[in-house]
């Protein structure tokens, strides 16, 4: 059985695409404010509980669904309900920003298993949600295309020398620093591989997503900062490699299809016939790499910092991340802002610590406070 957190969005609805491919079943939908979306999710997978954070949103469902036996929740505490729901083995936490924080906790403390989309989850906290996911024998399986990547290559053992995460590059990559400042959002919008929501896509371009995808890593894989390097390989076929002590390599490829890792966390140990084919190598053409430009992308340089720094640092520099992408998005600031008001929030907060979650939240509160202020 299955709970979907953040369904209506562009991970969610994969998940769902998979789980009806594999007729998995469905107890618990949860979104933000999508009312219509969520409504016609809830008809076709039938769960027990949906729940949307927007309290109007969840009125207008609630009534849309009176002729149904479907329960319906509303605000965090329907999210964290739906998070927590008793018939649910698998829980996915496809929800955007650090609001995923409080929904993953709740998981891993009914020892679900945890199909993370969700990388601001373990970016802000990640040493206080590995040690959660121990402490409750819950399991954390990564839905993101590179640390699925990680994941299924560390599975053989060995002795690491390093992980190789890899990064398309964005829309930008070759841009140069003047030509990036006359960036529109549209043109933020246009990856060139994956179909991602705005937040993440705007995250891929800068080259934060990167960044947050190693702090990830160091957390998911308990892997020193040093042994975690980036490399763009803009065809997207691989998806990330393990380099081991003998000099040989593992690698994960398919193609740039997010259903391949969110089916991998759903059966994992059991790899099973699904939707998605492999490449066609014939038809592949070359496999390009390069070093990344973080001159022209500091936003990959101030997260390596941040996670050099530890503390409170990488709370600090994700939410004043999604501040500056949210104040893009809605064409407040410019592209290259972005990696302005992140640098500036880290200069002001750099250096503090947190003894628990609470800690954390206040450190991502402090941090939005200051990131407006340079906005």
């Amino acid at each position: 059985m299955l709970s979907v957190l953040g369904s209506t969005g562009n991970v969610g609805r994969q998940t769902l695409s998979v789980a009806e491919a594999l007729d998995i079943r469905v107890t618990a939908l949860a979104a933000h404010g999508d009312d219509k979306g969520l409504e016609e999710q809830a008809r076709k997978f039938k769960p027990k509980l949906v729940a949307l954070y927007d309290e109007k949103a969840a009125a207008r469902l609630k009534t849309a669904l009176r002729d149904t036996n479907i329960k319906v929740a509303s605000g965090a505490s329907g999210i964290i309900e739906a998070a927590a729901a008793d018939e649910a083995e698998t829980v996915v936490s496809a929800i955007s920003g650090f609001f995923g924080l409080k929904p993953a906790l709740a998981a891993i403390e009914q020892k679900k298993r945890l199909a993370l989309a969700n990388k601001e989850t373990l970016v802000s906290a990640g040493e206080f949600i590995m040690a959660a996911a121990s402490q409750y024998g819950a399991e954390i399986i990564p839905v993101d295309s590179e640390h699925s990547a990680i994941f299924q290559c560390l599975r053989g053992g060995g002795t690491v020398k390093r992980l190789l995460i890899t990064a398309s590059g964005g829309p930008f990559w070759g841009k140069t620093l003047e030509e990036l400042r006359h960036v529109r959002v549209e043109d933020a919008l246009e990856h060139p591989n994956w179909a991602m929501g705005a937040k993440i896509t705007v995250d891929s371009a800068t080259l934060m997503n990167k960044g947050l995808e190693v702090i990830e890593a160091m957390h998911l894989f308990n892997m020193p900062l040093r042994k975690i390097s980036v490399l763009v390989h803009p065809q997207s076929i691989i998806h990330s490699m393990v380099e081991f002590i003998d000099g040989s390599v593992l690698a994960q490829l398919g193609l740039p299809d997010m259903r391949l890792p969110i089916q991998y966390a759903l059966t994992y140990p059991n790899r099973v016939r699904g939707p998605v084919k492999a490449p066609d190598f014939t038809k592949l053409g070359n496999l390009n790499f390069h070093e990344p430009d973080t001159e022209t992308f500091g936003c990959l340089r101030l997260a390596y910092e941040a996670a050099e720094n530890g503390g409170t640092d990488c709370a600090v520099l994700n939410a004043a991340n999604e501040v500056a992408v949210d104040s893009f998005l809605h064409r407040k600031i410019g592209f290259t802002d972005i990696y302005r008001i992140v640098d500036e929030t880290l200069s002001k907060l750099s250096g503090g610590k947190a003894r628990d979650i609470d800690g954390i939240i206040a450190a991502d509160e402090d941090a939005r406070r200051v990131a407006e202020t340079c906005i």
